[in-house]
């Protein structure tokens, strides 16, 4: 009896081999009989067409066929870039996250920092029309932030690379985003009376985000939220941070309208 077994599960397993052997392979079998030279070549000609999907197929393939050919290291390169102009960015950054492994001693390492920062920063592009009708507290900016510090360590590690300078403009952008951010949801926990929340989040911003402009408004919201609670002395420090250093600013204005100081 226990022979039987065997026999079928033996059988089962031949079997099952054969089925896996004849299973097709689309991204090696369309290139089968081609040397490395030639599929590289052709996916570079599909690059310079624009023809990104086809480029993506050839160094797929070549990195499938031939994967320590001495075209691997620009394959890879180009299929990084190949991903980003296809739009599919988190595709584009993990191949530039395997690329930095890869070749981490590569003089194009750099290339690969920063369109791993591009690519991040491009899958949170234009968040704000998107998750415009959800809770601003709910929001995830985990892109925006990872996209931050990809070009922050590009910009440690590279400071003489010609990506630097995009990178660190980039940078700005994203501070303040993730800034405003923040001064978003702290006016969301102002107007639904969680003043502590509120304060958490503002000075969040004044703690962490001194060269955004939303320490500003920050700064407004944490004397407003301070009043709220009854801190009075804490709400004049702020206050008082605000007369030194935005004596001019709309929110300093505001903020007296609402909290006239104390006659003496």
């Amino acid at each position: 009896m226990k022979k039987w077994v065997m026999v079928g599960l033996l059988a089962g397993t031949l079997s099952l081999t054969a089925c896996s052997s004849d299973t097709a392979n689309p991204i090696t079998d369309a290139f089968k009989g081609q040397s490395a030279q030639q599929i590289f070549q052709a996916g570079e000609k599909s690059l310079t067409k624009k023809s990104y999907k086809d480029a993506i197929k050839h160094f797929e393939g070549l990195a499938a066929l031939y994967p320590f050919s001495d075209y691997q290291e620009q394959a890879q390169m180009d299929l990084i870039y190949a991903y980003y102009m296809d739009q599919d960015y988190p595709s584009a950054q993990g191949a530039a996250d395997r690329f930095i492994h890869l070749y981490p001693r590569s003089p194009h390492v750099d290339y690969a920092y920063y369109m791993k920062g591009l690519s991040d920063f491009s899958i949170d592009r234009g968040f704000g029309s998107k998750l415009i009708n959800l809770d601003l507290a709910s929001r995830d900016l985990s892109s925006t932030k990872q996209a931050f510090n990809d070009f922050s360590q590009l910009v440690e590690l590279y400071p003489d690379s010609p990506y630097t300078p995009s990178a660190r403009g980039r940078m700005v952008y994203l501070r303040n985003l993730l800034a405003n951010h923040e001064v978003e949801v702290a006016t969301f926990y102002m107007k639904h009376k969680s003043y502590v929340a509120a304060v958490n989040r503002a000075n969040y911003v004044v703690q962490h985000y001194q060269q955004s402009p939303a320490v500003i408004p920050a700064l407004g919201i944490l004397a407003a939220a301070y009043n709220k609670l009854g801190l009075t002395d804490k709400a004049a420090e702020v206050t008082a941070i605000l007369a030194l250093n935005y004596p001019n600013s709309a929110v300093y204005k505001q903020l007296l309208k609402d909290y006239p100081p104390a006659k003496k």
